[in-house]
């Protein structure tokens, strides 16, 4: 009698070994660039997750400040369980975004930065040819990491797209100029390693994104704050052409016209912000290295990246001058070869990328960006092409049991959507209602029916119609008694009350 109990508790146990060891090795192993790959499965039955998947060669030593290079090769089957490393950044300390977001579990931070993420339900179907989405994450070109708990990207998969998330070098790793290196790279000189990363992921994609069920033809670039000013830049580089398809511009601004007043804060008027050509990036970052013995490529990849990460602000707390290095945020540097001009440039010769637009901001965004977003999307009808514009509206619900968040994120603050675009609340402290959930549903719905259809509303017009001159209509995302209220049409939002 005791031998057929553990009898039986043995073939207990080992039925669920068997179990668990199915479910994490049934997905199918995919050949891609570089090597083998096999996904885990996700909350969400059927969605299967590829996490740190290296899409070039680690950005270190010899290949600091150089053009992402070709993907090492592994061996055997890379099981992708764990996300790759954060580009190199300032340490994040408890309040403000850094508790809203629930950091914490990451992998440290580090040069050997390059790894994308994909989330599918479609593995080793290339005949599926679902939709992809790219996600550019923000941060001010300075932080930020493609795997932050507010980008999880299930939800997004389980509406049969396909999300890419991935890591970009960041601050002066990303965004760095000297004679030297423009020397080195010859006609391809650019400063915009960061903005490098991003195509390379794009042209990742291109390549390798069928394997896991995805349309390489059929490709959405969006982002957010910073990463919508990637998006801009994207949209504006000669190097991205026929890479995507659609792009959305999330809490980045419009057109800025040349007639337009003057922006100004805290009632100080401020010069408007160029960005600096790769030549004159160069001469001020050269003597910034100068001044800290660091005068040749040679001595600047050998130094620590500690020391490359200080470096401008030391050499502004001891001499009180700016550099490159100091700017906040980064703008990628005219470079003539990633940026011939700036975005507003390329929207008014027409040069821009020829593709749909969704393009919007929250209600209490860093500025007044209503009237720069309606004349972008003025500026797509002139030349043939949809915008759609909206405005995120919901203040967030708020316990007060973080005031170390509460103090500084208070009502639809930057970012606050990202929580709803990715529906991804269940990551999030915050007391969240029913009709933050619905509110949610109808966001992300929106945004991969812009990935699939080139059109928020689906596979044919419905109540968001795209932003023209004769109907000026921003989406309102918000609260409301009934579904019918959560959208307004027809006025423009800088003439609202």
């Amino acid at each position: 009698m005791r031998f057929m109990k553990h009898f039986l508790a043995l073939i207990a146990i080992c039925s669920l070994i068997g179990c668990t060891f199915e479910k994490e090795t049934a997905n199918p192993v995919l050949t891609i660039e570089g090597g083998q790959v096999q996904g885990v499965n996700t909350d969400i039955d059927g969605v299967v997750v590829y996490k740190g998947i290296p899409f070039a060669a680690p950005p270190i030593g010899e290949n600091r400040w150089k053009a992402p290079q070709p993907v090492i090769p592994w061996d055997g089957i890379k099981v992708c369980n764990k996300f790759g490393h954060p580009a190199f950044q300032g340490a994040h300390y408890e309040g403000g975004y850094t508790t809203e977001w629930g950091y914490g579990d990451e992998a440290p931070y580090s040069e050997d930065c390059l790894y994308l993420n994909v989330w599918t339900k479609a593995s080793a179907q290339p005949d599926k040819k679902l939709p992809v989405a790219l996600w550019i994450f923000g941060g001010g070109l300075r932080e930020g990491w493609g795997s932050e708990p507010e980008f999880d990207g299930q939800e997004f998969a389980s509406k049969d797209v396909v999300l890419v998330t991935f890591n970009y070098r960041v601050g002066p790793f990303g965004f760095f100029a000297h004679p030297d290196i423009i020397a080195e790279a010859g006609a391809q000189a650019s400063g915009n390693f960061g903005t490098l990363d991003q195509i390379e992921a794009l042209k990742w994609v291109k390549k390798n994104i069928a394997q896991f069920g995805g349309d390489p033809d059929n490709v959405m670039i969006f982002g957010q704050s910073a990463g919508s000013r990637s998006v801009k830049t994207l949209c504006a580089s000669p190097l991205t052409k026929g890479l995507f398809n659609k792009a959305v511009i999330m809490s980045g601004s419009g057109l800025a016209l040349p007639t337009d007043p003057a922006p100004s804060f805290g009632g100080f008027t401020l010069p408007k912000a160029e960005p600096l050509p790769l030549s004159k990036a160069a001469e001020q970052i050269k003597e910034v290295a100068d001044w800290a013995n660091l005068s040749t490529l040679e001595q600047l990849r050998k130094a620590s990246t500690e020391t490359i990460y200080s470096l401008g602000t030391i050499y502004t707390s001891v001499t009180g001058k700016r550099s490159p290095l100091t700017a906040s945020p980064i703008s990628p540097y005219i470079d003539g070869y990633v940026l011939p001009e700036p975005f507003d440039d390329a929207c008014l010769d027409g040069s821009l990328a020829n593709v749909p637009y969704m393009i919007g901001f929250t209600l209490h965004d860093a500025g007044n960006m209503g009237p720069q977003i309606e004349n972008f999307c003025l500026n797509r009808e002139e030349n043939g092409n949809r915008a759609y514009a909206y405005q995120f509206a919901r203040p967030l619900p708020d316990d007060g049991s973080h005031p170390e968040v509460s103090q500084r994120l208070k009502g639809a603050f930057h970012s606050s959507d990202l929580w709803y675009v990715f529906k991804s609340l269940k990551h999030c402290w915050r007391p969240w209602t029913k009709g933050d959930w619905d509110l949610s549903e109808k966001m992300i719905t929106a945004w991969t029916n812009f990935c699939k259809y080139a059109n928020p509303n689906g596979a044919t017009d419905g109540e968001w119609q795209p932003f023209t001159k004769e109907n000026k209509n921003f989406m309102l995302f918000k609260l409301n008694e009934s579904d019918a209220e959560n959208s307004c049409m027809g006025t423009p939002l800088s003439d609202r009350k």
